[in-house]
């Protein structure tokens, strides 16, 4: 298991800008993003393959196009660009990785680690 730092979030007006970051302390297969909106279920965001030597992405249809997940593997880190953001978008958002096994179908991943989570704002 390893330990997730996440930061960023905040408070934009629609069509504006945002970028997460978070910090792994350890190896892992695939890292991404979740988020939750009060009264949704929660859903995946985005997700990238870390652990190998091709890097894979997948993003939810909702944020492709608009989205984009990085990562600086010296660092052990994995960012989220979001631009044209809409209100929608607004939801707690989770850092999230899985460093127990590989990670599969990207669309399906499971993740096994989780941060804390970080509010994202956005206002019309």
């Amino acid at each position: 298991q390893v330990q997730l730092a996440e930061s960023g979030g905040g408070s934009v007006q629609a069509g504006g800008s945002l970028s997460l970051s978070c910090v792994a302390s350890g190896f892992t297969y695939c890292m991404g993003w979740f988020r939750q909106a009060p009264g949704e279920e929660r859903e995946g965001v985005a997700v990238i393959s870390t652990g190998g030597y091709s890097t894979y992405t997948y993003y939810a249809d909702s944020v492709k196009g608009r989205f984009t997940i990085s990562q600086d593997r010296g660092k052990n880190t994995v960012f989220l660009q979001m631009n044209s953001l809409k209100p929608e978008d607004t939801a707690i958002y989770y850092c999230a990785a899985r460093s127990g096994g590989y990670c599969g179908a990207l669309r399906n991943w499971a993740p096994n680690d989780w941060g804390q989570g970080t509010q994202v704002t956005v206002s019309s």
